[in-house]
């Protein structure tokens, strides 16, 4: 699996990253601190999931996930907050799961291993 991560945070990116590059299968392929930087690694780099800190699409005035959809209709997004009343919020606006930074990070490649799955069976909403 391609992964970003988007946080705003460089120690959260590094963290993430180092978490996900111990399991086969999984490559950080790009990094992000704001919604430009986001949207320009998903467009160059093309990953399967996007790992998104909920808070940082607000900085940019914009719907991201209209605009991350409209660079890949089949991109896995992957919300994530330290606030549990952001979960509603994040599937609302269209991520894929959501997962809280204070859980155990078992949720977090749970939640990548099914965005695997949906790729390997096809889109959502397919048989």
């Amino acid at each position: 699996m391609r992964i970003v991560v988007a946080d705003e945070q460089a120690k959260v990116r590094y963290a993430l990253k180092v978490r996900l590059q111990q399991r086969p299968g999984m490559e950080v392929v790009g990094e992000a601190a704001t919604v430009h930087e986001l949207l320009a690694e998903v467009e160059g780099t093309q990953p399967d999931v996007v790992l998104l800190h909920w808070r940082i699409r607000k900085m940019a005035g914009l719907d991201l996930m209209a605009a991350l959809r409209d660079i890949d209709p089949e991109l896995f997004v992957i919300a994530l907050s330290a606030l549990p009343e952001a979960c509603c919020e994040a599937l609302d606006e269209g991520a894929d799961a959501f997962v809280s930074k204070v859980s155990h990070p078992e949720c977090l490649l749970e939640a990548i291993d099914a965005a695997r799955k949906r790729r390997k069976d096809g889109p959502k909403g397919t048989d």
